[in-house]
């Protein structure tokens, strides 16, 4: 299972989600799909926009668990 680690970057980062939204021009919804791991997928390009406004590699925002169900 992957899990999403996204409200610790953006703790870690002091960003909000509001100004994250606005920074990568995705709706506050869809970010919370994101942030509670219910996204069936992610583009790279979002990927790639979280990545840059949050200055993180991919393996921060996620991981994979494998003992997880």
């Amino acid at each position: 299972m992957i899990k999403i680690h996204l409200d610790r970057v953006l703790l870690d980062r002091q960003i909000s989600s509001k100004e994250l939204t606005d920074k990568i021009g995705i709706t506050p919804a869809n970010l919370s799909i994101l942030k509670t791991g219910k996204a069936k997928g992610i583009r790279f390009d979002m990927l790639n926009k979280l990545c840059e406004v949050l200055k993180c590699q991919p393996g921060d925002l996620m991981s994979f668990d494998n003992d997880a169900s």
